[in-house]
């Protein structure tokens, strides 16, 4: 899985370019042949503008919320955008500078305010954003956009208008929730965040979303905290993107990386900090696993512990014979990615690219295997005993129990990562298919499948292509796993098209069909 390109050229520096919305859908030119049971639309989400006036965001999570939209119909495919007018962005826009602060922009104060109503305005209190630009999800009905703040954004997903702000604190204890939710198939939605717990100590809940109501009520006002994590500090919460649901467990994996609340509620106010001077590494914490059951939840207190990881994406968690098997994209070591997603950095030359990856962590994907049953085990005893794996859980005297994984992939600076499944049938569930994003140096430049039983690998990849995370849709008669197309949309700066979306056989990922757009589209997230 590993990149046969290099990119001199620089090609993917315009995928970090502001573009405008469209007034209308656009025509696509399509190649080869749509599949018949491809409907509906395809939604997608990212930055799209990268400055106000002449004020630069400078990380690549600051840019404004995009909304892509392709719609297919009778084996034609047009394509939308627009942005999000959420508060960042509509602030932004009228008065023409960056008015609230991003992940790694600080917004200054009003220039036009006298030095008073300015020192003042810091005392207010810390003014979150809601640039949703991560994810898009349903809750009954209705769609979301939404970041990892405590605001989500309904948004109508035909005109792409923008509809209401919800703010998540005014129905649970939460700080903040992630943009990597899971749902089960009756439109139930879990995620996590962290929170106020006991003894004003830091904790993290999991957060139940029910499906549609009978009664046509709004599904958020019913949500509800089902169990809760502890933090293995005080007041530094980990940084958490996503976390692990099988069928009858909650899997939470807390790596070194923390958010320094203190920081966070005093630097910022007072020195005008952005989010990522909050972060900051616990080099002796590890990576602790916690589990909790599902139904009814209850958290699990057992040590599960291994060497510090970064870890943003669960592939998916799953169990077997009393284990819980857990997949996920790694990051070795304890420092934040994120310090390497500079927009200075993407920007870069390619051997100045190449360079700084050089100093970052590495990836890989990864495999933990978790006993669900410790109570009777022996001390300095591997405590797995799935056959078909080759990682390891040892209890320690001190009653921790340690974990090293399987490594499933590995490549010096070429991740697999934002990661999907066949989710439908086989979310929680022993599988064998994973698709991802081939990142080269932080490059997206290719497609890969990967099987994790056998580890074998494809790969599609074009020269001075750069596509976007895959969406595995599922042949309606499809038998096996993997019976279905990758959906990917990729900007190719150098083309007579500049983007198309690309449509992959998800058996070997051999093209089935592309549409090609008339305009560039910018770096996408997520879907």
């Amino acid at each position: 899985m590993v990149s046969r390109f290099e990119h001199p050229a620089g090609g993917y520096k315009k995928i970090f370019e502001t573009c405008e919305e469209l007034s209308e859908p656009l025509p696509t030119t399509v190649t080869g042949r749509i599949p018949s049971f491809l409907k509906g639309s395809l939604l997608r989400l990212g930055p799209g503008l990268f400055e106000i006036g002449d004020e630069p965001f400078y990380h690549l999570f600051d840019g404004q919320a995009l909304m892509h939209k392709f719609d297919f119909k009778n084996g034609q495919v047009t394509y939308f955008r627009k942005f999000i007018r959420t508060d960042a962005y509509v602030r932004a826009i009228t008065e023409k500078r960056v008015v609230i602060t991003e992940f790694g922009t600080f917004a200054y104060p009003d220039p036009c305010k006298n030095i008073f109503s300015r020192f003042f305005s810091y005392f207010k209190g810390v003014e979150v954003t809601d640039n949703c630009l991560v994810n898009v999800y349903p809750v009954g009905e209705d769609f979301y956009a939404v970041t990892e703040t405590n605001y989500i954004t309904k948004v109508n997903t035909d005109t792409l208008e923008t509809l209401k702000k919800v703010d998540m604190c005014n129905y649970v204890n939460i700080n903040g929730v992630t943009a990597h939710p899971h749902i089960e198939r009756d439109g139930t939605v879990y995620n996590i965040g962290n929170c106020m717990g006991k003894g004003a100590t830091l904790a993290y809940n999991i957060v139940r979303i029910p499906p549609t109501q009978k009664d046509k009520s709004d599904p958020i006002e019913k949500s509800k905290v089902v169990v809760q994590f502890p933090s293995a500090e005080r007041f530094k919460p980990s940084y958490v993107h996503s976390f692990g649901m099988s069928d009858n467990y909650f899997v939470f994996v807390e790596t070194p990386v923390k958010i320094n609340l203190l920081k966070f509620l005093s630097a910022w106010s007072i020195r005008g900090s952005n989010y990522m001077d909050c972060f900051e590494s616990n080099e002796n914490q590890g990576t602790l696993f916690h589990i909790a059951r599902k139904n009814p939840g209850e958290y699990i207190d057992h040590k599960f512990k291994g060497a510090g990881i970064g870890m943003f994406h669960h592939i998916n968690t799953y169990e077997d014979q009393g284990f819980i098997v857990v997949d996920l994209c790694a990051w070795k070591g304890f420092e934040f990615v994120y310090n390497y997603l500079w927009l200075a950095n993407l920007r870069a030359n390619w051997e100045e690219v190449k360079k700084a990856a050089m100093m970052a962590p590495q990836p890989e994907v990864r495999r933990y295997v978790i006993p669900t049953d410790v109570h009777k085990e022996e001390q300095g005893k591997n405590l797995i005993s799935l056959p078909y794996t080759t990682a390891t859980a040892v209890m320690h005297a001190d009653g921790t129990i340690w974990l090293e994984p399987e490594v499933l992939f590995s490549g010096p600076r070429q991740a697999f990562e934002f990661p999907q499944i066949n989710y439908r049938k086989y979310g929680g569930k022993n599988y064998s298919y994973t698709y991802g994003l081939g990142l080269n140096h932080f490059i997206p430049d290719r497609i890969c499948k990967l099987n994790v039983k056998t580890k074998e690998t494809w790969v599609w990849q074009e020269p001075e292509s750069y596509p976007s995370e895959p969406l595995f849709v599922q042949t309606p008669d499809g038998v096996d796993e993997d019976d279905g197309v990758l959906l990917t949309i990729v900007a190719a700066p150098g083309s007579q098209r500049p983007a198309y979306l690309l449509i992959l056989n998800a058996k070997d990922l051999s093209e089935i069909a592309r549409a090609e757009v008339e305009c560039s589209i910018p770096y996408l997230l997520t879907r």
